[in-house]
């Protein structure tokens, strides 16, 4: 019974670190917000500067899953390439190694859980605020105090193997069938970092085992490689829904780090000799030398002996990884272009950006949404090219084909539409800044709108197909005249795609959409005049021209609904 309450209290220890770790992460997601964003969108210029954002926002929020999630969205949303992803990818393996320093240097030679709670009282009143981002600062304060909690509980709750040694008799028995037990212990940093969805929390983990001398410095440094292993199973996670390009940046981090396991583990012996001469330069004493023996003569400095050593491996480990795999960038692409192909053809209704959930912050989330909505202009962009066939189409089977399409793109408009407002109300359900208010407000307005132009795009189907039950046809002219008026809906469509893409961040005016609207009811005014004076001139019929007027106004309508689109975007910053 003792032993099971003490297996449950290191559990229980292990969750509030990890809980910890999970809200301090976050919280300096929220605080970071939309600079985060647009830091690591635009450090991507070259290989040094990719690699250097994803280990500073690493270590910055403490989670190279959050990052590579984080940047795996991108490439997802379209804000970044593959190669450019693969460098920040490796970039965040280096920036993850910062929690094993920090629980080195402070968590086992300095009881910091002491300010833990003075730093949950100070988080509080910070919570206490009704600005969201003073809330954010005040939770990650907590989750700074928290970590630190569970990490002395961790350490204060393991077994004492001198006197409870059949505790983990069968893990020490592990430890002796030399590089096999290299391996098994591989495969076990591996497992735990799968079930605990956390590097961190393993490398914690890690940490007490070796610091109390339940393993030895060698099956320590193979838990490491396994848990570079198991981080990549969070990413992939995240981009199975994903497109095509965040599938291949979310497999690019699994070769990167597989592959460099496999070649660590071939010179693993000389590794781990010049990890034991830096940290013996460090003033440590050899980590390879027996924990007991060093433990009978300075306890202290085999706990940092311990720590310090595993910590250089896991940072060793990915700086060298990096620098040698870094110039197999472009292999690493095909590899993983190869391993996913581009699929024959993708069904036009499918999501291309938000089908893998609700991100991390609110920010993020509704750059996903940004793309989704460039997308669902693009899809009504290509509605009118049909509806541009339609008109000209003289064929009766053709023509009937064309009309289907129509009809199937406005039923994709209202699918859209509906999918982009549910994962807008997700977004909303949570705590968001006031511009993040703004933006699904606009958000809300723009897929309305966008569906309307589906809508339009439909009817226009209709009246053609009402004028050939009627047996009419449109004279030369006035398909000429319909032509040159989707010509400038095609050039408003553009200004309002771009708009979009541009996003509230880039815009600084819609003049482009406005001159747009302004000639297409030009142009409408034009041919309204026109048409009176040829229904008193008899030119054509009454019932061709209300179908050809039909047309026109109907052209005249999606202009409105594209104007206020534009307008949607600039209103968020008012």
């Amino acid at each position: 019974m003792h032993i099971v309450f003490q297996v449950l209290t290191l559990l229980g220890s292990l969750g509030l670190f990890l809980y910890g770790m999970t809200l301090m992460s976050e919280s300096l997601q929220k605080v970071a917000g939309n600079g985060l964003r647009k830091f690591l969108a635009t450090m991507t210029s070259n290989p040094l500067k990719r690699i250097l954002t994803g280990l500073m926002v690493t270590a910055v929020i403490q989670s190279s899953s959050a990052t590579t999630v984080m940047t795996v969205s991108f490439v997802n949303a379209g804000l970044l390439t593959l190669t450019q992803s693969i460098g920040v990818i490796m970039g965040a393996n280096i920036g993850t190694t910062a929690t094993a320093w920090i629980i080195s240097l402070l968590g086992f030679t300095a009881d910091i859980s002491m300010l833990s709670v003075p730093m949950i009282a100070f988080g509080f009143m910070f919570m206490m605020s009704k600005k969201p981002k003073h809330k954010s600062v005040g939770e990650m304060i907590i989750g700074f105090a928290l970590l630190f909690m569970g990490l002395s509980l961790l350490k204060n709750s393991v077994p004492d193997l001198n006197s409870s040694p059949e505790v983990l008799a069968f893990v020490q028995s592990w430890t002796n069938w030399r590089f096999w037990s290299v391996l098994i212990f591989v495969g076990i940093g591996t497992v735990l970092t799968i079930v605990l969805q956390s590097s961190s929390a393993t490398i914690a983990l890690t940490l007490v085992m070796v610091n109390f001398g339940w393993i030895p410095f060698e099956m320590a440094a193979a838990m490491v490689l396994g848990e570079n292993i198991g981080t990549t199973i969070t990413v992939n996670i995240a981009a199975a829904v994903g497109n095509v390009s965040a599938k291949r940046a979310a497999r690019a981090h699994t070769v990167f780090n597989i592959f460099g396991v496999i070649w660590i583990l071939t010179v693993f012996r000389p590794f781990l000799r010049v990890v034991s001469k830096i940290v013996m330069g460090l003033g440590c004493a050899d980590p390879l030398t027996p924990f007991a023996t060093i433990n009978a003569v300075d306890p202290a400095l085999a706990s940092m002996t311990m720590l310090y050593s595993v910590a250089m491996v896991h940072t060793l480990f990915n700086v060298v990884n990096t620098c040698v795999l870094v110039w197999f960038t472009p292999l690493i692409v095909k590899l993983v272009t190869w391993m996913v192909p581009s699929p024959k053809e993708e069904e036009v209704f499918r999501l291309k950006y938000i089908q893998g959930g609700i991100l991390s912050t609110a920010e993020l989330s509704l750059d996903q949404s940004k793309g989704e909505i460039v997308h669902f202009g693009q899809l009504m962009k290509k509605q009118f090219a049909y509806a541009k066939d339609a008109i000209i189409q003289a064929d009766t089977e053709k023509f009937t084909e064309l009309f289907n399409k129509l009809e199937h793109y406005e039923q994709i408009a209202d699918r859209i539409e509906f999918e982009i407002a549910e994962y807008l109300n997700k977004i909303g359900e949570g705590e968001i800044s006031t511009e993040s208010a703004h933006r699904i407000q606009a958000m809300y307005k723009i897929i309305g709108e966008m569906e309307s132009i589906g809508d339009s795009g439909y009817n226009i189907g209709r009246i053609l197909q009402r004028k050939n039950i009627n047996n009419l046809h449109l004279d030369e002219d006035m398909v000429k005249k319909i032509m040159q008026m989707l010509s400038l809906l095609d050039v408003a469509l553009d200004a309002m795609i771009d708009n979009c893409d541009k996003g509230y961040t880039k815009i600084t005016n819609i003049s482009n959409a406005l001159d747009a609207e302004y000639d297409i009811n030009e142009y409408r005014n034009n041919l309204r005049e026109e048409h009176m004076l040829n229904l008193e001139n008899n030119v054509y019929s009454y019932l061709i021209g209300v179908y050809y007027m039909d047309i026109v106004y109907e052209i005249e309508r999606v202009g409105d609904f594209i104007i206020n689109i534009s307008e949607a975007i600039m209103e968020i910053n008012d």
